[in-house]
């Protein structure tokens, strides 16, 4: 996971603050060694590290860190609002000048045009930010101007329609041209936004660049964003200002952050390029995507949590009218397997449980160096559902029923044991029963805990 060693790092150097009544210039002055060298190990550019150590060193002087009763816990909180702003974001959590939403036309179609090296990632990103546009109620059209790459076309083709967005592609054409089309069909078709993944290379060259211009000229891109790798170190650093001064891109699509214990990339690339970072992938997934927010981040380097994300995750993979449909049989004392079955297939869109924790404040550190086995858990979720599915529906409205013969015929038919089954219906109960009490102590203004996402 992104920034795990660094956090871990960070954490340590301020346990050591937090154990001294007072501090004094001396002290801070080895925080701040032990800090420059553990963002130095997670890969952070070097001038960043250094001007980053001398303004949090001078405000870690001040009057109010030396004379307070918990200067360690000041300590903290001027890093994390320090990193906040050199990620992009303020203190306070209000949005600057450059927003980190996708800025839209005046006049349709918005076309966003993604660049980068290959290898970065740039489709499978293209894929990942037309569904997450999509899932918002727009109507996103990919357009295949990776005309070199082989199956780069098909690539797109497939991961488009997985994600329910339409691919235009024209084979092995002229890119420009290619991307010219793309708007024209999207302006009669009323596809908006148009994503153009351009083709990348495996270093920078004129070549590419005047490509990429060209393209920029034809299309006129309100958005140009440039995929960069967070496993790739300073080097994604220097490609990100090569790109920028060649081009001028308007934000950053961070991939594979979630493969890097590292994560430097993150909090160098805004300062070097005065660039936002738009989003970031965060997975294998389609659907691993998430808008990135400076002040989340900082939170989660420090091992702070970040409830809002997880909030966010929840509101994306519960169905509200589904949720008001629970609520109203919850009210109605009809919670039953076949309602049980669906909280269960909700909750496993909500992804890795691991991640899921670690967003929870306060778990994060206690998890560290705890192996939580996924896919037991997937399994046994698979299990459930295949166990619920073997019933009739008479036995998921009144498990009662369920007696010896039934439990050896639902077992046989799931391809499980009666133990299992009888398991399941275990945490069955335990499940009416918080319920239950949910609507007790609710009353009139009870709601569903999924609504409560």
């Amino acid at each position: 996971m992104a920034f795990e060693n660094l956090g871990d790092r960070l954490n340590g150097i301020f346990k050591k603050l937090r154990g001294k009544g007072r501090l004094n210039e001396k002290d801070i002055q080895e925080a701040m060694r032990e800090v420059r060298l553990a963002l130095l190990e997670a890969d952070v550019n070097f001038k960043v590290v250094r001007e980053f150590c001398a303004a949090t060193a001078e405000r870690c002087k001040g009057k109010d860190v030396l004379d307070s009763l918990s200067p360690g816990q000041m300590v903290v909180k001027i890093v994390h609002e320090q990193l906040i702003e050199l990620m992009g974001g303020r203190p306070d959590g209000a949005r600057g000048a450059q927003d980190d939403k996708i800025a839209i036309s005046s006049k349709p179609p918005t076309v966003i045009m993604l660049a980068g090296l290959q290898g970065a990632g740039k489709t499978t990103m293209a894929a990942k930010l037309a569904g997450h546009l999509k899932r918002q109620g727009k109507r996103p059209l990919l357009a295949a101007c990776d005309v070199y790459r082989p199956a780069a076309i098909r690539q797109l083709a497939i991961i488009g329609e997985q994600v329910g967005a339409e691919v235009f592609e024209r084979g092995q054409g002229d890119p420009v041209e290619i991307a010219r089309e793309a708007v024209e069909y999207a302006r009669r078709m009323g596809r908006d936004p148009v994503i153009v993944d351009t083709a990348g290379r495996l270093q920078i060259d004129d070549g590419l660049m005047d490509e990429l211009r060209r393209m920029k000229a034809a299309v006129n891109p309100r958005e140009i964003l440039l995929t960069v790798d967070a496993m790739t170190g300073q080097d994604a650093v220097n490609v990100a200002s090569a790109f920028h001064e060649a081009l001028g891109i308007d934000g950053i699509l961070l991939t594979k952050l979630d493969g890097d214990a590292r994560g430097g990339v993150a909090i160098s690339v805004k300062a070097v390029t005065s660039k936002p970072i738009k989003f970031c992938g965060v997975g294998e997934k389609l659907g691993d995507i998430e808008p990135f927010y400076p002040d989340r981040m900082a939170s989660r380097i420090l091992g702070m949590g970040d409830v809002m994300s997880l909030i966010e995750r929840a509101q994306d993979a519960f169905d509200e009218k589904a949720a008001a449909d629970m609520e109203r049989k919850l009210r109605k004392q009809q919670f039953t397997l076949d309602e049980y079955m669906e909280q269960l297939n909700q909750l496993a869109k909500l992804g890795s449980i691991a991640d899921m924790l670690k967003m929870v404040p306060g778990i994060g550190k206690k998890l560290r160096g705890i192996e939580i086995d996924e896919d037991k858990m997937k399994r046994a979720q698979s299990r459930n559902v295949a166990i619920i599915r073997s019933m009739t529906p008479l036995e998921r409205r009144n498990p009662d029923l369920l007696n010896a013969s039934r439990k050896r015929r639902i077992a046989a038919g799931s391809g499980t044991t009666v133990q299992e089954i009888n398991t399941l219906l275990k945490q069955f109960d335990q499940a009416r029963g918080m319920m239950k009490q949910m609507i007790g102590a609710g009353g009139k203004g009870f709601k569903s805990p999924f609504r409560g996402f």
